[in-house]
């Protein structure tokens, strides 16, 4: 009887058994790498740090600017909405009223022995039913036959508020959910730069968001304007009200940075240009990209002290023009409304509101 043996296994000392744990373990490197655990990633150096912290800020700006439309665009969804709600209401009142009337009419006619089957119809309490049947006004007298029409045009007047509120209803609700998603985006980019600023030491994190030797220049720079704020009359402005803006701007150094946020005690980029210029009298839009169209559009050679510039191919950032080539804004989560250069983003244009 032939014997049975089991089939021989190869050690795993093998040739394939080394390149299927080498793999295994490459896989295991790579996978640790991606989830934080393992293998540290290659150390930046402040300069990589700042670049990185940068283009996050940047990119939360534009998301910032998204949301403060998004943002905007509610608002005005619900204040529509709420306009087509309070005239339905204004309407079933006045409906209310007429079936009143008719009701008055109908009274009498039961106690005469009868009731009109128009009036019937308009006391009916289903909208479609009566006008479906409304034809059967024109059998009435010329009394009932008016009240009755004048029940049937409010009941369709109600019926198209009704149809626009609910348009209302759901750009509303779609706006709600974009700003939903801005604000995941903007707080995950926020998130990001915080983490790569954690890195480093308070030394190198000073240097990488602009608070070195330079830094403490310009914060000296900003403490002197503080202290020698210009009067509206004084500034070199084409006009009272871009003076005024300036004289605010200059009032909110070192306030904080805080995305959506319009004064008085916090500011985004746009939020500080728009209470400036609310300050003066004026109303501007509220992002970036309304506000460059909100006045005449002028060259950088042109430049004067309330002058709205902007900056980054996709407008996304503004600051308002003190003159000397300097200006007032709020710059990201990192640093206080202050002076800058203009020279230290890509310029993208000018507009002159006032």
């Amino acid at each position: 009887m032939a014997t049975h043996r089991k089939p021989r296994q190869r050690s795993l000392g093998g040739g394939k058994a080394r390149t299927a744990a080498t793999i295994a373990l490459a896989g295991a490197a790579t996978a640790t790498a991606f989830d934080g655990t393992g293998y540290a990633e290659p150390q930046l150096s402040t300069a990589q740090v700042k670049a990185k912290v940068d283009k996050l800020y940047e990119e939360a700006e534009v998301a910032t600017e998204k949301y403060n439309g998004a943002k905007e665009k509610a608002g005005k969804a619900a204040e529509r909405l709420g306009t087509l709600q309070d005239e339905a209401a204004r309407k079933e009142e006045r409906l209310n009223s007429a079936r009143e009337a008719l009701g008055s009419i109908a009274a009498s006619q039961y106690r005469s022995g009868g009731l009109d089957p128009a009036l019937q119809l308009a006391l009916s309490d289903d909208p479609d039913q009566y006008l479906e049947g409304a034809a059967l006004a024109e059998r009435a007298g010329d009394r009932q036959a008016s009240a009755v029409e004048r029940v049937r045009q409010q009941l369709r007047e109600i019926e198209q508020l009704r149809g626009a509120a609910h348009v209302e209803l759901a750009s509303l609700k779609s706006r709600q959910a974009e700003l939903k998603r801005h604000k995941k985006t903007i707080n995950g980019k926020l998130d990001a730069a915080r983490q790569l600023l954690g890195r480093l030491s308070e030394k190198e994190r000073a240097q990488a968001v602009g608070a070195g030797d330079s830094g403490d220049r310009a914060s000296r720079s900003s403490d002197r304007d503080l202290t020698q704020l210009p009067s509206s009359g004084s500034v070199a402005a084409p006009n009272s009200r871009a003076a005024t803006a300036v004289s605010y701007a200059y009032a909110k150094l070192g306030s904080p940075y805080v995305w959506g946020a319009t004064g008085p005690d916090a500011f985004d980029c746009s939020g500080l240009t728009q209470a400036a210029y609310r300050a003066a009298g004026i109303a501007l839009p509220r992002t970036t990209y309304a506000q460059i169209n909100a006045g005449s559009r002028v060259s950088r050679s042109e430049l004067a002290p309330g002058d709205l510039v902007f900056f980054y191919s996709g407008i996304s950032h503004v600051g308002i023009y003190v003159g000397n080539g300097q200006m007032i804004h709020a710059p990201n989560p990192s640093a206080p409304v202050r002076l800058a250069p203009i020279d230290e983003m890509p310029f993208a244009g000018a507009t002159r509101v006032a």
